[in-house]
């Protein structure tokens, strides 16, 4: 397995002296072709030794729960044996921690394997596990964030029901820890367990100071989805709509459609639980459809 500390100092050099003899031993064509999966380019790499690397990493079954109970048992081991980042590749990402809200349900090997694409050791990651989970997959993933200092599960956890306030309520719940996090993270991105992600923790960095504190989320207004907030519904195992008509929404601004994934400012965090108007609104909300 590729190291993706090795991948990340060939893509994003690093000036300051690193201790790499645990990673001398990778494979230096592999390393190549690792590059020319990122950069899309074919030019200096052996087309035999890629198609053998391509082969060697196809499985037919992925890694088990149990795998990750027996590999956890020995934290360091098992941080150096599956590649993740042990050190910040520069002043400047040190310098802007990103926090991470990750919402999962299932596939342990998938969920571990994003953590490790978007894992660096002065971040912080919230993971929130469906409350109906197995109980093996919950202990799976609470055993990897045990090795992991600046990873933790979810203090509160839901029982997510699709299109439900609940979906809500899990990344309220996560901002929440985010938040009493002592590391001082400058934005919030969130995401599900089949997300991955195409750049690099640098070039997220560069990507979020761009937005200078703003927000990036998706909002447009939708008229075909007022029925959604507009009509009060039910929620037992599924959401259903009633005939019974809600209030008009508690909040100024208009209603518009969103989606369930969003980079948010810290400060953008800290208003949602300051701000009474919001605090109305979000209770307002607990009975529509697709809150999130």
């Amino acid at each position: 397995m590729i190291s993706i500390l090795l991948v990340s100092l060939f893509l994003y050099p690093y000036k300051e002296k690193l201790d790499l003899n645990h990673l001398l031993k990778q494979d230096i064509e592999e390393l190549q072709a690792c590059s020319a999966i990122f950069h899309g380019e074919m030019d200096g790499v052996d087309k035999d030794v890629f198609r053998k690397f391509l082969a060697s990493k196809k499985r037919t079954s992925l890694l088990s729960e149990l795998f990750y109970l027996n590999a956890t048992m020995d934290c360091p081991s098992y941080i150096q044996d599956r590649g993740f980042l042990r050190v910040s590749l520069s002043k400047e990402e040190k310098d802007f921690p990103i926090a991470y809200s990750m919402v999962i349900h299932e596939k342990i090997e998938m969920f571990e394997r994003l953590l490790r694409a978007i894992y660096a050791p002065h971040n912080v990651y919230c993971v929130h596990v469906d409350q109906k989970s197995p109980e093996i997959f919950k202990e799976a993933v609470g055993a990897i964030t045990s090795c992991l200092t600046n990873v933790f599960v979810a203090s509160k956890l839901e029982s997510v029901i699709y299109a439900s306030w609940s979906r809500v309520q899990v990344d309220i719940n996560c901002m929440q820890d985010l938040l009493k996090s002592p590391v001082q993270w400058r934005y919030l991105l969130s995401t599900c367990g089949t997300d991955f992600p195409i750049k690099t923790n640098a070039e997220m960095v560069q990507s979020l100071k761009c937005l200078n504190v703003k927000k990036s989320l998706e909002s447009e207004i939708v008229e075909a989805k007022n029925w959604r907030w507009q009509y009060h519904h039910n929620v037992m195992n599924a959401v259903t709509q009633t005939d019974i008509k809600k209030s008009p929404p508690p909040i100024k601004t208009p209603m518009f459609s969103g989606n369930a994934y969003f980079v948010v400012s810290r400060e953008f965090v800290e208003h949602i639980f300051k701000s009474k108007e919001i605090q109305n609104f979000m209770e307002w909300e607990k009975d529509t459809y697709s809150p999130d």
